[in-house]
């Protein structure tokens, strides 16, 4: 059996490996989207460690640091949580666009409007507000129950989403009372640095309180070990692919998981199909089908397929040929081990750069292109992270269903329906089981956004939180007085 170490070193090496591929595939050239070296705003931050602003080259003085901090926070109580995160909310708002650029420009991968929007949907992520303390009376006597916090937190955060996802835990962990040692994707962490240098500065000048955000500078192969395995940080926190997943699940303290999703959406003969084709390129296009919740590949019945397909021309989509689809998948894909995987360079690509090794042009703001495929093509079972949709012809509804729950794999993150039909919602709704199953809307109405609720960018599916909030990252203690403090 493989021991402990041994176990976090092979998954960890096979997160680095994966996150120094995506960081060599940053020498492509960049599409008229991304923002040259020079634009925007937002200064590169220095390379040098800086404890004082919550940058450090040893996962140890990071602990320490932020076990200072958050003793400190602890002392500050509740309506100071409360004020640094609207100050938090406060700062990534105003910084929306120079950060959306800052980021585009070292990941390349995603669309600047919607880098900005995801920044700027951080302000729907919620605070203190979600702590509640139920209270029980009775003849015995009176009890309490609340959410105190871990204390210090491992965070693992993504290429694709890396100064939301970093912020979103921020608020939602300080606001539960804790502080954080944070290991960035490489490929994203000066992005990442910038974002929590900025928020901390801010944070000792109003409360005096040390950085809440302590951040590996660098992130290596060794800080994501020692976060890991570290014994002092009682909780991780890991948003990324099936490898961060893996590590992360394996350990022997608490792990909440983001795991990844391959969202499936099935479209039936009652479904309104204008609307549909509208969502899905609402829901696929955004940031270039980054999100885990973003339509991924479509199953649609006979009986209305070809009206579908032309509902997407409608809405603005363009359609490929087989031709154009297979030229598309054999330079876009590759075949890794024993599955297809996306090629780094086009995850996150623009669909004009899809067009192009499709072997066409398309319009200048094309969002999304889509195409007819096999149920067993490539693009199907992928989470290929491109703006491009597999479209998949099925007999009847439950043909499209039995599709959607084999391609979903199991993950349990997402899954869309668009349908008019009960029965039909009803039932993929308990086959599915995902965390997130959103009806005749974009995916990110599971999100809040062109749907009820709040927002998050880590989806615990793995390990069954779901959505993500303040009350995630709390403990739960009990208060009793026995026999006395009732007052009725």
């Amino acid at each position: 059996m493989m021991q402990q170490s041994e176990l976090i070193q092979s998954v960890v090496t096979e997160v680095l490996r994966q996150m120094q591929s995506a960081a060599n595939s940053q020498a492509a050239p960049a599409t008229n989207s991304r923002p040259s070296a020079n634009q925007g705003s937002a200064p590169a931050p220095a390379s040098q460690a800086n404890p004082a602003e919550g940058t450090f080259a040893d996962v140890d003085t990071a602990v320490a640091s932020a076990e200072k901090a958050q003793q400190q926070l602890a002392a500050a109580g509740v309506k100071t949580r409360d004020a640094i995160v609207k100050l938090i909310k406060k700062i990534a708002g105003e910084n929306a666009k120079a950060w959306g650029e800052f980021e585009l420009n070292e990941t390349q991968v995603g669309r600047l409007d919607h880098k900005i929007a995801k920044l700027e949907l951080l302000e729907n992520v919620p605070g203190v507000e979600f702590l509640t303390t139920p209270a029980h009376s009775g003849d015995d006597g009176v009890s309490l129950d609340e959410g105190a916090p871990w204390g210090v937190i491992g965070v693992i955060t993504p290429v694709t989403h890396s100064i939301p996802t970093m912020t979103a835990n921020a608020i939602n962990m300080i606001a539960a009372g804790n502080s954080m040692v944070i290991n960035a994707h490489p490929s994203g962490a000066k992005s990442a640095i910038l974002a929590a240098r900025t928020y901390n500065r801010a944070i000792k000048q109003q409360f005096n309180i040390d950085p809440l955000l302590c951040i590996m500078d660098p992130p290596t192969l060794r800080s994501a070990e020692k976060i890991f395995s570290h014994p002092r940080i009682p909780l991780l926190v890991a948003t990324g692919g099936p490898a961060v997943a893996k590590a992360a699940a394996k350990q022997p303290k608490r792990a909440i998981v983001a795991g990844p999703g391959n969202p499936p959406v099935v479209i039936d003969a009652s479904a309104d199909l204008d609307n549909a084709a509208k969502s899905i390129i609402a829901g696929a296009a955004f940031d270039n089908n980054l999100l885990c919740i973003g339509e991924k590949e479509v199953f649609v019945v006979r009986e209305v397929f070809e009206a579908m397909m032309q509902a997407m021309v409608n809405a603005g989509a363009v359609q490929l040929t087989t031709q154009q689809i297979n030229k598309l998948t054999e330079t876009a894909m590759t075949f890794h081990d024993d599955h297809w995987v996306p090629r780094k360079e086009f995850v996150g690509a623009d669909a004009s750069r899809l067009a192009e090794a499709a072997g066409i042009t398309v319009p200048a703001g094309t969002d999304l292109l889509f195409g007819e495929t096999a149920a067993d093509h490539p693009f199907v079972p992928t989470e290929q992270m491109m703006p491009f949709v597999p479209f998949v012809r099925c007999s009847h509804f439950d043909h499209a269903l039995q599709l959607a729950v084999e391609n979903e794999h199991g993950f349990g993150h997402t899954a869309i329906i668009h349908s008019n039909n009960l029965a039909n919602i009803s039932r993929m709704g308990r086959v599915m089981n995902t965390t997130l199953f959103v009806v005749n809307g974009p995916c990110t109405a599971g999100l809040g956004a062109g749907g009820e609720g709040y927002a998050s960018y880590s989806i615990a599916t793995p390990s069954g939180e779901g959505i993500t909030s303040p009350a995630t990252f709390t403990r739960f203690r009990r208060m009793s007085v026995s026999g006395s403090l009732r007052m009725i």
